[in-house]
């Protein structure tokens, strides 16, 4: 009776029958709610001391319970639903044509001009040249690149140009640690981090030296030693995979404290913001307010379906703030407003525990969706050449660099000549390396070799003989060998 007593003092919105008191649970009945059976004993014990102390904390869950109903005086609701939304007697429905759409965060200009000359750039005049180098090799690498696929020594490509700023510059304002998910156009993202040029053209012929030995179509990278997933062709699957990530991320970092906190971070594009796998994974980051950072890529095209086609709202930054995220615009052709929302973003996300962060970075498609498309299908030429012509990241920060008297037309001219030769000297030497061996087809599936797989093998093999003319097996590295080697090995 005493602990019953006590509790009312806690629960003053609940009435207590004053029967069956001597049961393991009593009934409690609140307003406008169905009966709830609570166990007294795990009442008692984690509300409070038995031993005379004041009693503990009550856990949030039962604070929860206080906003059942709403007294008749209440200015605002109280329905578990819609929590801080005032109550109003004018019928107004919510109109988005009447709002003000988000504004876009920029540092410079098109011409290169620092707006805000107090608050600067926040980057250093070295930094600033080596992201301006990484930007001019990942367009070079592109274009190169675009021009081999024509030529047929490549089989697939995806250009970045348009989005350079985007990539470079929010890869630039993470740490090394942190856990990063890609979607298809982030080689800026790789190159930043540390991939590099024989790692690029290893991968896109496939060949022997192929981290993922070959495994994957070109422009899929991956790195384990760089904190990077590798790139899947579906789209939107790394979203709640980051969302996923980060929920271990929070742990991790609550876990260990003695070590810098990490954060997960998700590109996509916005044509992949129409798809289930964002939303789900937007509200699972909300609801366990785990670290990680969605940063879209809105190009104004997925494929060949132009944004006015893909919504009607604004934009995707919108979006987040229905989910309870934090969310900010950004002017993708301004590297160091990309740089520092990122950083700033990274910084929100990590405090209070966790919480996600959507970064909408607005930007325009200059080329091709991939070497599969021609987007002169459905959008005028003339369009992209505007754009080309009147603002895009490399040339914005070239013009700051210029005038802060850091770079001129000579240093440009060495730059693109040397970058050209590197690329294409990369390029060459993988190129003319081996495929990786037939083995790996089977390796990595299972612990060991089963029955089945190994009448497979001896079915390949038996082909890869009979038909020497048909299959080319000189081209990868051991030829049959390896499947020989395969079959003693996993004995």
């Amino acid at each position: 009776m005493a602990a019953v007593t006590e509790l009312h003092r806690y629960f003053p919105r609940l009435k207590y029958p004053r029967r069956r008191l001597w049961g393991c649970s009593i009934s409690i009945m609140s307003l406008r709610s169905g009966a709830r059976r609570i166990c007294l004993r795990r009442i008692v014990e984690s509300s409070l001391c038995l031993n005379g102390s004041q009693p503990s904390k009550i856990p949030l869950v039962w604070q929860q319970c206080r906003s059942v109903a709403s007294t008749p005086t209440a200015e605002k609701v109280l329905f578990p639903g819609a929590l801080n939304s005032k109550f109003t007697n004018d019928l107004n429905f919510l109109d988005p044509a009447d709002k003000d759409a988000i504004p876009t965060y920029r540092v410079v200009d098109q011409s290169g001009r620092v707006l805000d000359k107090e608050t600067g750039v926040d980057t250093e005049d070295d930094e600033a040249l080596a992201l301006y180098e990484n930007m001019v090799c990942l367009s070079i690498m592109d274009l190169l690149m675009f021009e081999a696929q024509r030529q047929g020594r490549l089989s697939f490509y995806m250009v970045s140009a348009g989005e350079e700023g985007i990539a470079v510059g929010s890869a630039s304002a993470l740490s090394p640690a942190d856990v990063v998910f890609c979607q298809y156009r982030e080689s800026g993202v790789y190159m930043q981090r540390g991939f590099t040029l024989d790692q690029f053209m290893n991968q896109l012929f496939s060949n022997s030296k192929d981290a993922g030995l070959g495994r994957n179509m070109p422009v899929h990278y991956g790195s384990r030693e760089l904190n990077i997933h590798t790139i899947s062709s579906t789209l939107a699957t790394q979203i709640p995979h980051a969302a996923g990530a980060a929920y271990a991320l929070k742990l991790q970092n609550h876990q260990n404290p003695d070590v810098p906190p990490r954060v997960a971070v998700c590109y996509f594009g916005e044509g992949a913001a129409s798809e289930g796998d964002f939303h789900a994974a937007l509200n699972i980051a909300a609801t366990r307010q785990v670290p990680c950072l969605f940063i879209c890529r809105n190009n104004g095209y997925a494929i060949s379906t132009p944004t006015s086609d893909q919504y009607r709202g604004d934009g995707i930054a919108s979006r987040g703030a229905g989910y309870g995220i934090n969310t900010i615009r950004v002017d993708g052709n301004d590297i160091f407003a990309v740089r520092r929302a990122t950083k700033e973003a990274r910084r929100i996300a990590l405090e209070d525990g966790g919480r996600p962060v959507l970064i909408e970075m607005m930007a325009y498609r200059v080329g091709h969706h991939s070497t599969s498309d021609d987007s002169f299908a459905y959008r005028q030429k003339v369009e992209v050449e505007d754009w080309k012509r009147r603002d895009n990241p490399v040339t914005r920060l070239r013009k700051w660099l210029e005038n802060r008297c850091l770079w001129d037309e000579d240093k440009e001219r060495e730059l693109r000549s040397s970058t050209r030769k590197e690329i294409l000297q990369a390029f060459e030497k993988a190129e003319k390396d081996k495929k990786p061996p037939i083995k790996h087809m089977f390796d990595d599936v299972y612990e060991s070799i089963t029955e089945e797989q190994k009448t497979h093998i001896e079915e390949l093999k038996d082909i890869l003989t009979r038909y020497p003319k048909e299959y080319d097996i000189d081209q990868h590295d051991g030829g049959i060998e390896s499947l020989n080697e395969l079959m003693t090995s996993k004995k």
